[in-house]
């Protein structure tokens, strides 16, 4: 089946259109700043990466937002950060200012000639209308964790998504799920049966980055580098 025969994409966002990490370091880094800490970025990722697995068993239900506070007072534990009420709130409202990746914008609106947008992801309401924004608005529908009241890699995300797009007449053979994430995404809708196309944002870097790890690569129906990668391949005929 080519990319093309498909009607629908449905992204992951933060990783995957929206540059998080690029967020977290900016944040943490002017933090650690202040308080004479001085870190790596691989040691400040590292860290988010095993406090949002934690807290993802913990509270599977909440969107990430609601858990950056409590994710920031182990960060802040493991790397030496000042750990008040207002720099753990900060950390959440850090969320407006996270970066879409240099390619995202442009690539969204060549994807958009083709295919019905829609974001999916474990933000809530609020930061998801920061990251539209950021990207130029370019969905035709959005769910959020807050929408469905839990998170991925919970099915049920995936469920909710396609009963709205059944509303609208589209088939799950309509469907391509694009994400970065083996964690939250890839893997899961491998073992729902839906088509995959991960985009490998840390392609040639080391380690897994701030995004928790996972012991096995699910092996996805298209595999890029980049979104550009992935509308050129669209735009070719692929």
């Amino acid at each position: 089946m080519a990319l093309t025969d498909r009607k629908v994409m449905t992204f992951d966002v933060v990783g995957t259109l929206i540059d998080f990490e690029t967020g977290i370091l900016d944040y943490v880094h002017a933090r650690a700043q202040g308080a004479g800490v001085t870190l790596t970025d691989g040691a400040i990722l590292e860290a988010y990466a095993v406090a949002e697995d934690r807290q993802h068993h913990l509270t599977p239900r909440l969107p990430f937002p609601s858990m950056m506070a409590p994710m920031y007072r182990e960060m802040a534990e493991v790397l030496g950060l000042p750990d008040s009420n207002s720099d753990a709130e900060e950390f959440r409202l850090s969320i407006p200012r996270w970066p879409a990746f240099a390619d995202s914008v442009a690539a969204l609106k060549r994807l958009k000639r083709r295919f019905n947008l829609v974001a999916m992801t474990n933000s809530d309401d609020w930061a998801l209308s920061h990251f539209a924004k950021t990207l130029d608005q370019p969905f035709d529908d959005l769910v959020t964790a807050e929408m469905v009241g839990w998170n991925k890699p919970d099915p049920q995300v995936f469920a909710f998504t396609r009963g709205r797009l059944s509303t609208k007449g589209f088939a799950f053979a309509d469907i391509l799920h694009v994400a970065q994430s083996q964690y939250h995404d890839i893997a899961v809708a491998r073992r729902l049966g839906y088509h995959t196309c991960w985009i490998e944002r840390r392609k040639g870097k080391q380690g897994a980055g701030a995004t928790p790890k996972v012991q096995n690569v699910a092996i996805p129906d298209y595999h890029f580098g980049s979104l550009v990668e992935l509308a050129d391949a669209v735009d070719s005929g692929k």
